[in-house]
């Protein structure tokens, strides 16, 4: 009998497989045969979960990065409404609260050291948004199967218990919000988010 169970979203496929066999005459063990392996493998999927958050993170760095570089440095300090944050202060937020949350992963990787003041010009932007994700990749090349998924010991308290992938794929969503507003900021100046461009 084999029963698959499928998860939503795209997520792993996880098959479990159990064959009975029924016999009429039941027999004793042999003590002279050899020990039969009954560990059961490593799931497949977590090679594939940590394949996949490396490929999410590199394509982001790719969209974040063209969707900054879209506004001209004289709008950096764009504002839709006065509350808001500029367009340069959503790219900063973006890059500090990765490498903020990134930390609580460990790793060899050392972290960026920029800070909100430090990054004034829109160069100094860009290169603050590109080596966030560059630590978020150097320590996702850090991990392997068994890591990625362990839960943390001193993940933040509004997270919750939480892995490392889940650090990871926070930080994707986080930085889809940001990108969302930075999109609105860029249509409102007359500017076609560079994604969007021959759709």
């Amino acid at each position: 009998m084999t029963t698959t169970f499928r998860l939503m979203a795209g997520a792993p496929i996880v098959g479990l497989s159990a064959t009975l066999t029924a016999c009429t005459t039941a027999e004793a063990p042999d003590p002279s045969a050899p020990a039969v392996d009954t560990a059961v493998p490593a799931p497949a999927f977590q090679s594939a979960v940590l394949r996949d958050l490396l490929k999410d993170w590199e394509a982001q760095k790719d969209t974040m990065m063209k969707i900054a570089d879209a506004m001209p440095e004289d709008k950096f300090g764009y504002k839709s409404t006065p509350p808001q944050r500029s367009y340069g202060e959503q790219i900063m937020h973006a890059a500090l609260i990765t490498v903020d949350l990134l930390k609580v992963l460990g790793g060899k990787a050392a972290a960026p050291t920029f800070t909100a003041e430090s990054a004034t010009t829109k160069a100094d932007i860009l290169k603050a948004l590109a080596e966030s994700y560059d630590y978020g990749t150097a320590l996702l090349n850090e991990q392997t199967e068994a890591t990625i998924s362990q839960p943390l010991q001193d993940a933040p308290s509004w997270l919750g218990p939480s892995t490392r992938a889940r650090v990871i794929w926070t930080l994707l969503v986080h930085s889809m919000d940001i990108y969302g507003q930075m999109a609105v900021y860029l249509r409102l100046n007359g500017i076609v988010p560079p994604v969007s461009r021959g759709v």
